[in-house]
């Protein structure tokens, strides 16, 4: 992990694109700014995990359900 210090309206180069500008502290929030390509994508690190947990828990699950749920659309 790199750490770095950094103050008000410094930013940080992530590559040639990705630029993380300190925008504000407020006792122990700082808040950031992000500019990225639009494709690029960007999540807070609590709801990374929760949707890789979710894409995992999908991946593993059984044919037979996405068999059932098929069968229930097609009734619609």
């Amino acid at each position: 992990m790199l750490v770095l210090t950094r103050k008000k309206n410094q930013a940080v180069m992530i590559g040639d694109q990705i630029s993380v500008t300190i925008l504000e502290i407020k006792g122990d929030a700082v808040r950031i700014g992000i500019s990225a390509p639009g494709d690029t994508v960007i999540l807070r690190g609590e709801l990374y995990k929760k949707v890789r947990e979710e894409n995992l828990t999908a991946a593993g699950s059984d044919s037979s359900s996405a068999e059932l749920l098929k069968k229930i659309m097609r009734k619609r």
